[in-house]
């Protein structure tokens, strides 16, 4: 690897989050200061952002309905526009090239020229809140102020799911980027996971006494933080679904970082953790304050950048995180700096390798495996009699052949019909017999056997 990360590194009693982001970008070079800014849109906030899986284009939404998407190398203004309208959530899909913005009423698909494309109309797609793409599958997908969580295929326009979480309103959502699963957080402190073939939840597990005010996913899929409004900030290993650390805090967002660090927003303050030790047991790392009276609403780290997103308030705005993107990119994963030939070329081939919905699952691993045969249970009493007189039944209703004169003898035919219910009978019987003989030689197996006096020295003693 040609690069390698760097971190805010203290001398003797200095702490790296008291280091203020003036002290940074006045060490670093020219430019990564400029990553540095603040944009003060005050009339038409909060606003929140989405970046583009290579991190070189932002996408930015006023909840007053004004979109804009934004070159972050040049910083130059693509486009912008109004829709008029309130603007719950947006998000990128594959490339830059269309974005979705969850509007008051129904979802609106555009292009990077601002010109609207389509429009997700249907019943279940009203009054969407928030929005994820799964990029590895084509997968649009959105939760409802209803709880309906809906699917949808940009490919063939068509529904790949629509659930009900049967939990109430929902605007915490959250995909895992290694499985794909989508992350719920309700009011009721539940978090549920979920995928698009199965109409209940994959995994439902209490996390806080209280409502889940944000969630976020680690790239590895294995860690998964959590906040509440108990004041509690957990860490979740999702290999065992089990609490690794609890911290005392709160935060209306969270957001992972390539490499592991943990961004928290509350109010006017932002927090930034890392596991220093590599145990999982994170601790503060940086800090950042805003402007009295902004809000933060939402952070996002910028990929292949040590940039952090910030929608607040009053506009936007980007400080430096030193060690939190990946400092090498794959030009066949991501690259930032794609010709439009490249980028055509990548979404060809990123269709072709299209998942099918199906391969969603919390272990991904087990795709391709030979499942296992199923156990067969042993049916009860109460089935087995009613099979057999099924069977009875079948067998009386079937008719005899009549024979020649003298053989239709009343008595020859009533034996007859007790042969075939006999054999009708038999199948069942036997197989009850062979599981009572199986468990005789179990009990007799169970029992202790006596054993003579001239061997009693050679057996174990059973240690109290």
């Amino acid at each position: 690897m040609p690069s390698e990360e760097g971190y805010l590194e203290a001398e003797g009693l200095e702490k790296t989050w008291r280091i203020k982001q003036e002290s940074i970008v006045r060490e670093v070079d020219i430019l990564s200061s400029r990553k540095a800014y603040d944009i003060v849109l005050p009339d038409l906030g909060p606003y929140i952002l989405d970046y583009t899986s290579n991190g070189r284009y932002m996408a930015i939404a006023g909840r007053k309905g004004h979109l804009a998407i934004i070159d972050t190398k040049n910083m130059g203004l693509i486009k912008e526009f109004q829709v008029r309208e309130t603007v719950h959530d947006v998000v990128f899909f594959h490339n830059e090239e269309f974005f979705a913005a969850a509007q008051k009423k129904y979802i609106y698909v555009y292009n990077k020229h601002g010109t609207e494309l389509h429009c997700l109309n249907k019943e279940h797609c009203r009054g969407s809140l928030k929005l994820q793409f799964l990029k590895k599958h084509f997968l649009l997908a959105s939760i409802n102020k209803y709880g309906q969580l809906h699917y949808y295929d940009i490919t063939t326009g068509e529904t790949a799911g629509n659930l009900r979480t049967g939990l109430g309103r929902c605007d915490i959502m959250q995909a895992n980027p290694f499985n794909a699963i989508i992350g719920l957080g309700h009011h009721s402190g539940k978090v549920t996971m979920w995928k698009p073939t199965s109409t209940t939840p994959l995994v439902k597990m209490l996390c806080h006494h209280g409502p889940v005010s944000a969630m976020a996913f680690h790239h590895g899929g294995h860690l998964m933080a959590t906040a509440g409004m108990d004041r509690k900030i957990k860490l979740w290993d999702l290999r065992k679904f089990q609490v690794l650390h609890t911290y005392t805090g709160h935060a209306k967002t969270l957001k992972f970082s390539q490499k592991g660090l943990l961004a928290m927003g509350d109010g006017s303050r932002v927090q930034v953790w890392r596991d220093s030790s590599g145990d999982q047991d994170y601790s503060r790392y940086m800090s950042h304050s805003m402007v009295k009276g902004y809000q933060v609403g939402t952070v996002s780290f910028q990929p292949y950048e040590d940039v952090l997103g910030l929608g607040h308030s009053m506009g936007i705005s980007s400080i430096l995180i030193p060690g939190s993107g990946e400092p090498n990119f794959d030009t066949w994963v991501a690259n930032p700096y794609e010709t439009s030939r490249q980028r055509r070329e990548k979404e060809v081939h990123d269709l072709l390798n299209k998942l099918p919905p199906e391969a969603i699952m919390l272990d991904p691993s087990k795709i391709g495996l030979v499942k296992p045969a199923k156990r067969k249970e042993r049916p009860s009493k109460q089935e087995r009699e009613a099979e057999m007189e099924a069977a009875v039944v079948a067998a009386k209703s079937v008719p005899l052949k009549k024979k020649t004169k003298g053989r239709n003898k009343p008595s020859k035919m009533e034996r007859k019909k007790h042969g075939v219910v006999e054999r009708a009978k038999r199948p069942f019987l036997e197989q009850q017999m062979r599981e009572d003989q199986g468990s005789n030689k179990k009990q007799k197996t169970n029992e202790e056997v006596e054993v003579p006096k001239s061997l009693q020295r050679f057996i174990r003693k059973k240690v109290e």
